[in-house]
């Protein structure tokens, strides 16, 4: 049975409010339009550090023109409580070993999957090194990735690591199409690729064969 993770974070956060208290949270950004609609709904409740740390991205300059709409995006941000940022190394030789032998894969596959661990992973030793109440991910408003897995991986690595995962499934009450609105609101570049290479390499050939039909 599928769990309802937007439900999950609901009962978090009545029971916070109920305490009377905003938890810190340790946000892993994909990228600046995807953690938007993320910042809008959870600055209300949560004092959240965004982490940038995305060593899939391709090519270097990619990386770095995302770090910067990403900071952008906050200056812009007008939650409840300040939003801080930290940037993670772009440590690209990470990815490819991690996901050597997958490179073939299509977009969703266990290459995907072993790449989500590869962020989770570094965001929750974070949170743990920081005594972050909590930490997730913006990556579950994608309509095109598996809410479902990204919470089991994240509820793995934090029984592994010994902090808390926040349930999410960002997607949720229109959450992606708020994501769109803020991005056209803020005028924000929204990027037609995941982000590595072989996401590129995929949405290029998903052109040509549109193009050639």
């Amino acid at each position: 049975m599928k769990e309802n993770y937007q439900l999950l974070l609901d009962n978090i956060i009545k029971e916070n409010e109920k305490n009377n208290y905003a938890p810190t949270l340790l946000l892993h950004s994909c990228c600046g339009p995807c953690s938007s609609y993320c910042l809008e709904y959870l600055s209300n409740y949560f004092r959240i550090t965004i982490f940038y740390y995305n060593p899939n991205i391709y090519p270097k300059e990619e990386y770095f023109f995302r770090v910067e709409e990403q900071r952008k995006l906050i200056e812009k941000m007008n939650g409840k409580y300040p939003i801080n940022m930290v940037v993670g190394k772009y440590d690209v030789d990470r990815f490819y070993k991690t996901v050597k032998g997958m490179e073939k894969m299509r977009e969703g596959s266990i290459r995907c999957h072993s790449c989500y661990e590869l962020r989770l992973r570094e965001a929750a030793l974070l949170a743990k090194a920081e005594n972050f109440d909590y930490f997730t991910t913006t990556l579950t408003i994608s309509p095109y990735k598996n809410s479902q897995v990204l919470n089991e991986i994240g509820q793995k690595v934090a029984k592994e690591i010994g902090v808390k995962h926040l349930p999410s499934d960002f997607k949720k009450r229109n959450g992606y199409k708020r994501s769109i609105e803020l991005s056209l609101m803020f005028g924000m570049y929204r990027q037609d690729y995941c982000g590595c290479i072989f996401s590129k390499m995929e949405r290029e050939e998903f052109k040509k064969l549109k193009e050639s039909s």
